[in-house]
Order: structure tokens, then C-alpha cells, then sequence
């Protein structure tokens, strides 16, 4: 085989992953764009607002040391969605059902029919459940965008460096003689 063949070969297959790259990492940032968007507009509809600064519910220190830094705001990104769920909802799950999960009363619940004081904690800590779950699937959602965003820059770090590549190859295949072999 002719050196310059070669050349040819490796110079066009960095050409073609050079844009496979760059494809990717458009493809990666519209996933981040659309997972990102998706969940801030669909936590930004719920209104849901951190308690405000210096208040009471943010006194205690499991929750406080969390979400002090987003005391006032409104919910409007997974982290925010994944620390509400996990030391705001989550503590005062624990509280409410003292210390018992939801299937756990439940099964206490189905137990003693006639007790309307568990009943309603089971009711309680259902829908706080439920609400927790949602949330922990909103940051779930964000994160895989965050993901996309950083695997995008990837791509794109990638593909510049196939582009480098490819013009160097370029470059040596435009000086090789015909006449060289492998």
C-alpha cells in the first residue's frame, strides 16, 4: 500500500469523526436544553417556594444546613427539587409518621380500621410521599441533562482535536511522494 493511500484513508476518517463528533454534542446539548427546560417550566408551574430566610421551618439543622442557601427562592431546578425532597418533605415525613414509612402504617392502618388518626397519617405521608417522588424525578430528569451538557463539551473537545488531526493529516498527505510505500 501507498504511504499517501494511507494518508488519504486516516486523513478522511478524521474528517468523518470530526463530524460524528460535532453531531453528538449538538444532539447532547438539545438533550440538555430540552431536560433542562422541561423541568424548569414544569417546577416553575407548581410555585413551589423555599421557606424564607431566618423562618422557623429552616431552624432545625437537618434541614436548615441544606436549604438555607435557597431560603425565599422559588423551586426551579433539580437541585433545588432533589434538597426540598430529601430535607424538607423527607424530615417531616419522619416526623408525621414517626419514623415509619408509608407502607409500614399502611399495613398498621389496614390492621386497626376504625383508628382515623392513623388513617390520616397514612393519608399524609402518601401524599408526602408521592410529592417527594415526583421532585426526586424532576432532579433525576436535571441531572441526565447535566450529564448531556458535560458529555456535549466532551464531543466537542473531541471533535476539535479529530479537526487538529485531520488538517496535519491533510497537510502530510498533500507532502508525501507517490512513490513511498509501506
Amino acid at each position: 500500500m501507498k504511504r499517501r493511500t494511507l494518508d488519504l484513508l486516516l486523513t478522511v476518517l478524521g474528517a468523518v469523526l470530526s463530524v460524528g463528533l460535532l453531531a453528538t454534542g449538538s444532539l447532547l446539548m438539545w438533550g440538555h436544553s430540552f431536560a433542562s427546560s422541561t423541568v424548569h417550566n414544569q417546577l416553575a408551574a407548581q410555585k413551589i417556594y423555599f421557606p424564607a430566610k431566618g423562618s422557623s421551618a429552616l431552624a432545625p439543622v437537618e434541614i436548615g444546613t441544606y436549604l438555607n442557601q435557597y431560603a425565599g427562592q422559588q423551586m426551579v431546578n433539580g437541585a433545588q427539587a432533589e434538597a426540598y425532597a430529601d430535607h424538607f418533605i423527607a424530615v417531616h415525613l419522619a416526623d408525621i409518621g414517626g419514623g415509619l414509612t408509608y407502607s409500614q402504617l399502611s399495613q398498621k392502618a389496614m390492621a386497626d380500621p376504625s383508628n382515623t388518626k392513623l388513617a390520616a397519617q397514612v393519608d399524609t405521608v402518601f401524599r408526602g410521599d408521592t410529592l417527594r417522588s415526583m421532585l426526586l424525578d424532576a432532579y433525576a430528569f436535571w441531572t441526565f441533562g447535566q450529564i448531556a451538557w458535560w458529555s456535549a463539551w466532551a464531543a466537542y473537545l473531541g471533535a476539535l482535536v479529530m479537526i487538529v488531526l485531520t488538517l496535519f493529516g491533510w497537510r502530510h498527505y498533500r507532502r508525501v511522494d507517490d512513490s513511498v510505500t509501506l
